[in-house]
């Protein structure tokens, strides 16, 4: 099934010019990539593999959300926006301490221990994503560009859409992982520490900065 009948189908256009968007934004270092950075590089491949998915995951919310009108409520209501922005404020914060000050996960802990904080990173990456309102603004602002104003179903055109947009976030983040876990190996532990503490540090700030950031 060609692109062009997709499109026609969700009542979208332009999906090849929204895709290479798509691609020069997937590419641009932000937080999630830094996250995922530095998840890899203390942690290896799988921690970082999971810090992708977490990723995305939060982005699905984003994508149902904006597809069913919320993202509109958080750009119309100035109080919901405040209320998003300082929580994901604080977690930001809260993720930043603990990558900075936290023991890093030693190589031969034991599967079952393992397991565990695979299941943190991902839902660190999870609330990191989901709970940053630019996000949801972001999604907003951008899909509703490429969708038919006489589009059959508008939530199923965002949802069309934002599962191509997730889906090459998703495979480039990935390799994102994946070549600092080779980094990992090839520099020393003391340099990996240096690193992800650097990380922690700067998403402290993040959160500060988006606490004392506008409204909008």
């Amino acid at each position: 099934m060609g692109g062009a009948h997709l499109s026609a189908m969700f009542g979208t256009h332009d999906l090849l010019l929204f895709v290479f968007a798509g691609l020069l934004l997937n590419i641009t270092p932000g937080p999630d990539m830094l996250y995922i950075i530095g998840r890899s590089t203390a942690q290896g491949w799988r921690a970082g593999a999971a810090a992708t998915l977490g990723v995305s995951g939060g982005c699905f919310v984003h994508i149902g959300a904006a597809a069913i009108g919320i993202s509109a409520l958080l750009t119309a209501s100035a109080t919901a926006f405040t209320v998003l922005k300082l929580v994901g404020a604080a977690y930001l914060v809260y993720v930043g301490v603990s990558m900075a000050w936290s023991p890093r996960l030693s190589a031969n802990v034991d599967s079952a221990n393992a397991a565990t904080s695979l299941r943190q990173v991902f839902a660190q990456g999870f609330l990191t994503n989901a709970l940053n309102p630019k996000v949801a603004l972001f999604f907003l602002a951008f899909l509703p560009q490429f969708i038919e104003v006489d589009a059959p179903s508008k939530p199923l055109a965002f949802v069309f859409l934002g599962t191509i947009f997730m889906f090459n976030a998703t495979l480039w983040n990935l390799l994102v992982a994946w070549t600092a876990a080779r980094m990992r190996e090839a520099i020393g532990s003391r340099t990996v520490a240096g690193f992800q503490r650097a990380i922690g540090v700067f998403f402290v700030y993040l959160g500060v900065r988006l606490a004392l950031a506008g409204d909008r």
